[in-house]
């Protein structure tokens, strides 16, 4: 069956089973001071302070492989500013990969909504979904999103979770139900913490181990570090992630899943592989999406010859572990799984090197200093050739440009 007859199928039988569902599950958004259900604050709406609200929908699509390859997947939308009533037919065929980039402040009351409108095209899966907010240092289990712990959210519900932004670094969020399989069907995202830091007023001296650095306002810093040390320019997330293509073929096929022969074929950042890393913008919305875009995220990174550029790294790979290796400009590695690298005496534990090796869950925050580098386009890439590949294709993969001007 073509896909377009699937959609044909599938549709009328979605509406069916949405009208099927008990009365007591609707998508309901909770934000304090909305009070119009769009998780945002508009009008005589008051935003209480320090108060972050998100909405996203969890459902299923198709993305495209830098060769053309369709595949089908799973994933997460935002719709943050949609009306409650229109959020189910916002968010069918809207799966991303990536995931939307989520970036939080550390302290920020975060109200994040998770609403399930079910799987457009397997209309005989009922999978409910889950937010793992992934290296969260003692979350509350109810908010965890691990369901042998946690509340999992079904097909035309919602649930949503509370956090208070924890320590600043680079984390990362996924569904936790039936991990395995809706991680490697796309159910994974970018996510980051600023520090305190940031937000120092004007001229307060970061003096730690003697220090004679100057706060600015409008300066970052990937950790409250005291010293200046993590300072940076600009930043850019970039996540670690694979597809195993007969695995997508095989579900979107209706066929039993090969979890245990799972192999990525597929090796991508933020979703793309090369070329489609460089592109600035989304990709073109494949027409099963009905012109729904899907991979908006790019992993291409650009400054300013001197800028000091930080790259959060994380891996949700379900595979392997992978190296990425940047030649020409040294990596400073100053954090790891959203730790600054200090010693309990303060002793800054940075290392410079040319690559990181991740796997899966594990992240780290590395600085690139531009400073003397000749304007020009250097390459941050995996190391194993294997990985350098799209699908058939054996130029691509893992790679993206860094371009400095």
């Amino acid at each position: 069956m073509s896909m377009h007859m699937a959609k044909k199928v599938v549709l009328p039988l979605l509406v069916s089973l949405l009208a099927a569902l008990p009365a007591a599950a609707a998508v309901k958004v909770q934000c304090p001071g909305d009070t119009n259900g769009d998780a945002q604050w508009t009008g005589s709406e008051v935003q209480p302070a320090n108060t972050r609200c998100i909405h996203l929908a969890a459902g299923d699509g198709f993305v495209t492989m830098a060769d053309g390859k369709l595949q089908y997947s799973f994933g997460f939308t935002d719709v943050t500013g949609v009306p409650e009533n229109q959020v189910m037919e916002t968010g069918m065929l809207a799966a991303e990969f990536s995931a939307p980039t989520i970036k939080l402040k550390e302290g920020e009351h975060v109200y994040l909504t998770l609403s399930n409108v079910g799987m457009v095209m397997r209309p005989d899966l009922f999978d409910p979904h889950s937010v793992h907010f992934h290296g969260f240092p003692n979350a509350a289990p109810i908010f965890d999103g691990e369901p042998m712990a946690s509340i999992s959210i079904n097909m035309g519900s919602s649930l949503t979770y509370y956090y208070q932004a924890p320590e600043p670094g680079t984390y990362m969020y996924h569904c936790h139900v039936e991990a395995t399989e809706h991680m490697q069907m796309g159910m994974l995202g970018n996510l980051y913490v600023t520090p305190l830091q940031d937000d120092l007023p004007n001229g307060t001296p970061l003096n730690l181990n003697g220090s004679t650095f100057v706060h600015t306002t409008g300066n970052k810093y990937v950790y409250n570090d005291g010293d200046g040390s993590t300072y940076y320019d600009v930043d850019f997330p970039i996540q670690i992630v694979g597809f195993d293509s007969r695995f997508h073929d095989q579900h979107i096929a209706i066929q039993p899943l090969p979890f245990a022969m799972m192999k990525d074929n597929y090796p991508m950042l933020n979703g793309r592989g090369y070329p489609d890393t460089v592109n600035p913008g989304a990709l073109a919305a494949p027409a099963e999406n009905g012109g729904k875009l899907s991979q908006k995220v790019s992993a291409r990174i650009t400054a300013t010859a001197g800028q000091k550029v930080l790259l959060r790294i994380s891996s949700l790979a379900t595979v392997d572990f992978f190296t990425l290796q940047s030649l020409g400009i040294p990596m400073k590695v100053v954090g790891r799984d959203a730790r600054i690298l200090r010693s309990s005496t303060g002793q800054n534990l940075y290392y410079t090197t040319n690559s990181v090796t991740l796997g899966g869950g594990e992240s780290v925050d590395v600085i690139l200093d531009t400073t003397g580098i000749a304007p020009g386009t250097y390459f941050l890439y995996a190391t194993d050739l294997n990985h350098l590949s799209n699908g058939p294709e054996d130029f691509g993969g893992m790679m993206t440009e860094i371009v400095i001007s």
